[in-house]
């Protein structure tokens, strides 16, 4: 069984208690350290490099937004999922821009959040489509003037760009269209670069917001 090393970064130790609880349930995640602050979590991640990072957007010294692109700059292998009670647009949003490779909000299902964190750290492991569209309704706003324009893509790109959006593996993509998974993941490649993007998450709500969901 594959094992990711967390550090879980909010201010209000509660939360932080929560979210170790969540964790703690399932054996593929050892948390290795706390942080109250986004400061503090940059040191940690310095320090420890984590595969992932939990961290709340409201913090104080250094709030999360500005803790992301900190520390997705110095340390792009760290995994980062952005934590909050707020389904603010401009956060998410925001979040991603820098670099996050998810958001959860705290309310959230602790079965939903640990099939999340499994999906985003694994691949080849399955999202569900209610957690995706919970996560990418929230992408539905956002200024699309300065990104690459849809029809740029090939049919085939915008048809598995399409099944991105929904939470879809490479392998049910493959399963899909009668091709080979290897031809999914060179395909995401591709897309990654047409559109100047950075991961999966950032691809779904690119799809989002310029209405290529499949049906």
């Amino acid at each position: 069984m594959k094992q990711y090393s967390v550090v879980i970064a909010d201010d209000h130790p509660l939360a932080r208690e929560g979210i170790r609880s969540v964790l703690e349930g399932d054996e593929s995640f050892i948390i290795v350290g706390e942080a109250a602050d986004g400061q503090e979590a940059f040191e940690l991640c310095s320090e420890l490099q984590p595969d992932l990072l939990l961290l709340d957007i409201h913090m104080p010294r250094l709030n999360g937004l500005e803790a992301v692109r900190k520390i997705r700059g110095a340390y792009p292998q760290i995994h980062v999922v952005m934590l909050t009670v707020s389904d603010d647009v401009k956060d998410l949003f925001t979040a991603i821009q820098f670099g996050a490779q998810g958001y959860l909000l705290k309310n959230m299902e602790p079965d939903d959040w640990i099939e999340y964190l499994h999906a985003l750290l694994g691949d080849d492991t399955e999202v569900s489509r209610e957690i995706a569209s919970r996560l990418l309704y929230r992408f539905r706003t956002g200024n699309m003037s300065d990104e690459p324009d849809p029809n740029s893509l090939t049919p085939r790109e915008r048809e598995i760009l399409s099944w991105v959006a929904t939470g879809e593996t490479n392998k049910q993509i493959a399963h899909r269209l009668v091709i080979a998974e290897n031809t999914v993941k060179n395909h995401i490649k591709n897309l990654l670069e047409k559109l100047h993007l950075d991961n999966r998450v950032q691809l779904a709500a690119y799809a989002v917001r310029h209405g290529l969901t499949a049906e």
